[in-house]
């Protein structure tokens, strides 16, 4: 299995990501940086998070237009499974491969702790996850809230695509503070077809129980099995 890692100017993730996925999956990966035109023989792809050219305009706005982009876009549009992380995930929407967008935290504050998710979707990268399962994941945003409008919300929820929402340790969403006012408590989002997810939590930084928590190698180990024809 080959793991293409996208780098921008700005990402801050990208290690994190090529060691979850190289030192602790145990596949291969390797970085692609953003000047580039083409992913090579990737079999995945994931765009980290950061700051990607510094947020300027919106966050993920300029890197939509970064010489790689037309290579995600086509390696999405093919159906091969892209991951984007915090500002991968605002990268994505962007790019209009993810519906929504990602605003201001409600509360304009930073929010950098441990946070609960309902897997509430089943998909390339949670396949091998229980539904309704619980995961424990860090959160690192200024600009996580999850909006769209609610034509958009009625599909997203007909079409199965939320992936994750926002929760208390027993799974209940909605019955305590909000994390940043995400709509209906959305942490992550599918594309229509299922091969592109986003999420503002952090997989990777949750990949080794000496982090604290592992859950976040659950959504790599569902990749693999994706893969490898194996997802239940």
């Amino acid at each position: 299995m080959d793991i293409a890692v996208v780098v921008f100017p700005g990402s801050n993730a990208d290690f994190d990501a090529l060691h979850a996925a190289r030192d602790v999956l145990g596949e291969q990966a390797r970085y692609v940086f953003h000047k580039e035109t083409s992913l090579g023989a990737a079999d995945a792809v994931i765009v980290p998070g950061g700051f990607s050219y510094g947020d300027y305009l919106r966050t993920g706005a300029i890197a939509c237009f970064s010489p790689i982009a037309a290579a995600v876009r086509a390696f999405a549009d093919q159906g091969g499974p892209v991951l984007g992380i915090c500002n991968g995930f605002q990268i994505l929407t962007e790019m209009r491969l993810l519906p929504g967008v990602l605003t201001r935290n409600a509360h304009l504050r930073f929010e950098c702790r441990d946070v609960h998710l309902r897997v509430s979707a089943r998909g390339p990268f949670t396949n091998t996850i229980a539904a309704g399962s619980v995961l424990r994941l860090p959160i690192a945003h200024g600009d996580g809230r999850y909006q769209c409008d609610a034509q958009t919300l009625a599909r997203l929820q007909k079409n199965d695509q939320i992936a994750f929402q926002y929760c208390d340790a027993q799974g209940n969403v909605g019955k305590q503070p909000t994390v940043n006012g995400s709509i209906a408590e959305i942490a992550g989002v599918y594309n229509e077809a299922k091969n592109v997810l986003g999420l503002m939590p952090h997989p990777e930084r949750a990949s080794e129980a000496i982090l604290g928590s592992a859950d976040g190698l659950k959504l790599f180990q569902a990749l693999r099995a994706h893969l490898q024809g194996k997802a239940s």
